[in-house]
């Protein structure tokens, strides 16, 4: 399964206060903070309630077997 790379991008001052509890359940709390996340279908609904705030990449994954 892929994972998601988040990157918390902009400061939640001003943002409202689920948005504020959403970035707290990704694992971020201060800009340029980042989390490695699996890529299921709570998480993505969590990043759409919050695209302003954060930056998403795809994770690579490297194989040391």
């Amino acid at each position: 399964m892929a994972d998601l790379k988040v990157t918390q991008t902009r400061s939640t001052i001003g943002a409202k206060p689920k948005q504020r509890g959403t970035i707290r359940a990704l694992g971020l709390g201060r800009i340029g903070q980042t989390n490695t996340l699996p890529d299921r279908p709570e998480i993505r609904g969590m990043l759409a309630r919050v695209p302003h705030l954060v930056s998403v990449e795809t994770a690579t994954e490297k194989d040391d077997a």
